[in-house]
């Protein structure tokens, strides 16, 4: 079976961030792949992997980079294939603000979906969930994961119940 999903970070320090993509791919068992690529320092690599993105089969590509990031926008550039940004917080970054905006702030017809900063369990889900729209065997496995979310946060009501206060009125 191929890969649908590519996971691409600027550089392997990105990974600590990245695997909880990886994690919940595997958990929903989509195949992915991982790999490093840098705009800066291999924009060759970059334009090829991108440019033959869809006809490799790849139909989300997850994109993190730290720093100028301009990892996920060099990808959208080259491709038609979604890409889900993932600003990495990294020992350059200006708390990780240089990141975001480098991300999110993309000109007109180049988009890039943009997660929040080291995000990328929320790249996974938004993978997902856009290869859900026609694969009703995906759809029930990111139903079920969300329905679970709810259970945790009633569950987390009940466990905050044993938190006596005299003026507590819950």
């Amino acid at each position: 079976m191929k890969a649908v999903v590519s996971i691409i970070m600027g550089s392997t320090s990105d990974m600590p961030v990245m695997k909880k993509a990886a994690e919940f791919l595997n958990d929903m068992e989509i195949p992915f792949e991982i790999n490093a690529l840098s705009a800066h320092r291999t924009p060759e690599m970059v334009e090829d992997f991108a440019s033959n993105a869809h006809t490799n089969g790849i139909k989300v590509i997850i994109a993190g980079a730290g720093g100028a990031a301009h990892l996920p926008g060099v990808v959208a550039a080259f491709t038609t294939v979604p890409v889900i940004g993932v600003p990495c917080r990294s020992s350059i970054s200006i708390d990780g603000w240089d990141s975001i905006l480098s991300i999110l702030q993309m000109p007109p017809g180049i988009p890039v979906a943009t997660v929040g900063l080291d995000g990328s369990l929320n790249a996974g889900i938004l993978a997902a969930q856009i290869l859900s729209t026609d694969n009703q065997e995906i759809h029930k496995k990111v139903s079920s994961y969300k329905e679970n979310l709810k259970s945790k946060i009633v569950k987390a009501n009940n466990d905050l119940a044993v938190h006596k206060y005299k003026f507590r009125k819950n």
